[in-house]
């Protein structure tokens, strides 16, 4: 009996290393592809079009690519000015931030601050859920010594402004600058990249509370800090 369960967790182990190896090459191949070719949505993005899909069946997302010089220049300082100030000199992941959520968390006895850096936000996007488990933060983690690893720095910002949420169904910089501004996202002035990168911890919220006090002041925030921001 012995033997027979010794040999049985043998191959089980063997299984779930097996199964953990197809899981890792999935993910692999995936950013080696989105290299050189767009994604064209994301985990999120279709968890966000199936809640959509359960009380309007022929919903669709507002979602339009971008490249990466057809972007403001404010919008990428605003983001990395907002988001991740750190972008430019780490390799994925900011642990002062990190080192300071959890303090602050510890103190609110709460999950509320992630100190997330932009890869490791699109990291979760592209492939995971938004569970707050330890297993999917170490997912997490993986996923971002990946992109970091086989993307530069102007790919990974390229991928995210187009990937992110900024409303009900509006994803990415182009659905964003024409959905609050009517204009293209190659044209948005200081203020308004500002505002869109203000936006950014609950957009869904603050398209339905355009002019809140604690977004209009981030945003004015956000324009003080935008020209010190290093963008790719």
């Amino acid at each position: 009996m012995r033997h027979f369960l010794k040999r049985w967790s043998w191959r089980l182990l063997l299984a779930t290393g097996g199964v953990a190896l197809i899981y890792l090459s999935w993910l692999l191949l995936h950013i080696v592809y989105w290299e050189r070719y767009n994604p064209h949505t994301s985990a999120f993005m279709q968890t966000r079009l199936e809640e959509l899909r359960q009380t309007h069946p022929d919903a669709k997302l507002r979602h339009q690519w971008v490249n990466y010089e057809d972007i403001s220049v404010h919008l990428k300082r605003a983001i990395i000015a907002s988001e991740d100030s750190q972008f430019l000199k780490h390799g994925g992941f900011d642990f002062d931030s990190i080192k300071h959520a959890l303090e602050k968390n510890i103190e609110q006895r709460k999950w509320s601050a992630g100190g997330s850096t932009i890869s490791q936000q699109l990291a979760k996007n592209l492939f995971l859920s938004d569970k707050k488990t330890i297993s999917r933060k170490l997912e997490e983690a993986m996923i971002t010594i990946m992109l970091e690893s086989i993307l530069s720095k102007r790919r990974i910002l390229e991928i995210y402004m187009n990937i992110i949420e900024w409303g009900h169904d509006v994803f990415g910089a182009e659905a964003a600058a024409q959905h609050y501004f009517g204009v293209s996202a190659s044209v948005l002035n200081g203020r308004q990249a500002a505002y869109l990168a203000s936006m950014l911890p609950n957009p869904r919220y603050y398209e339905r509370n355009r002019q809140a006090e604690k977004l209009i002041r981030k945003r004015d925030i956000i324009h003080r800090r935008m020209p010190l921001a290093q963008v790719p």
